[in-house]
């Protein structure tokens, strides 16, 4: 499909919904409709998610394309994209199980052990599981780190650095999801890798977190990108090219498609450990994507647009 073509398409811009991330996915979107219309685009409809008419208007809306603009829950974890497809609206970035599998982060570790790639030790704990935290320290080690299995943006993670904190911090992810994730701490250099693309994906330039706090926490992920960010990553060149190649790994053991983005810990002997891999990356220009993506010489609007152009690509195949 031209470019011209591609921009003649009636796009459906979906945002917020009803997880912790809305107000986040209201800035991705924003950004994202203000880059389709630099690149060309007319016809963009900013849809909120949680809409009760949401159905009626997608169904209705004679799209050509849905770009989502959500993350977290019903938007990266495979619902709204079930929906568009009994719609038959082709759709940006993964499908329904890539999407699943992905935001389920202990499900996600099985298909990163599966393929060979490192990553964190840990166990999972369902709501209303009786914990023994003795044990699970002298199995994990403190410092740990507890999250919910299926949230985004670093809501409800806790760096627990003591027993007694354990319990506490395990309540604290169960009350945005079903099951807490603890993990041993991986020491090192933070790392992100965008991969973008269908068919051959590739991985642009890696970005270096560089906070100053104990980890990328919410208030550093939306401060100025200059504060935190150094594109490229100052690492060893063997485990550059290791961890950009684990990240296509990923990205293709989980099904992804059009893009995705892996947090890693780069250990002092120059490996890199998987944390976790979002379908869904923040869409602001100074989100990590799409800032990497510029060093990678690919400007915002450009890559907006071709988000759009997988999208159609895929959808051929997906509906």
């Amino acid at each position: 499909m031209s470019s011209n073509d591609v921009t003649r398409s009636h796009v459906c811009l979906l945002w917020g919904g009803w997880a912790d991330e809305r107000d986040v996915s209201h800035s991705s979107a924003v950004a994202v409709q203000g880059a389709l219309a630099e690149a060309g685009f007319e016809s963009v409809d900013l849809v909120d998610a949680a809409d009760p008419e949401l159905g009626v208007r997608l169904s209705t809306g004679a799209y050509d394309v849905a770009f989502i603009a959500m993350h977290g829950k019903y938007g990266e974890d495979g619902c709204i994209q079930g929906m568009l497809e009994v719609l038959h609206i082709p759709y940006t970035f993964s499908g329904v199980v890539a999407s699943a599998t992905a935001a389920d982060k202990d499900l996600a570790k099985l298909v990163y052990r599966d393929a060979g790639i490192p990553c964190p030790a840990g166990i999972c704990v369902a709501r209303g599981e009786e914990v023994d935290t003795e044990a699970v320290v002298a199995r994990l080690g403190l410092p740990l780190f507890v999250k919910p299995v299926l949230n985004g943006s670093s809501y409800g993670v806790t760096r627990v650095t003591e027993i007694c904190q354990l319990a506490d911090a395990i309540a604290v992810a169960h009350e945005s999801s079903d099951r807490a994730l603890v993990e041993e701490c991986v020491t090192g250099t933070e790392i992100t890798v965008p991969v973008i693309g269908n068919g051959e994906p590739e991985a642009l330039q890696i970005v270096e977190i560089v906070t100053g706090a104990e980890f990328y926490d919410l208030k550093a992920k939306y401060e100025p990108s200059e504060l935190h960010h150094v594109i490229p990553a100052r690492l060893d060149p063997a485990a550059y090219v290791r961890a950009q190649e684990l990240a296509v790994a990923a990205h293709k053991a989980l099904g992804c498609s059009g893009c995705s983005r892996s947090d890693f810990i780069v250990t002092d002997a120059g490996e890199p450990v998987l944390l976790e891999t979002n379908t869904i990356p923040g869409m602001t220009e100074r989100s990590l994507l799409p800032d990497s993506a510029q060093r990678s010489g690919i400007p915002f609007p450009e890559l907006c647009r071709r988000f759009v152009e997988w999208a159609l690509e895929e959808g051929a195949g997906r509906l």
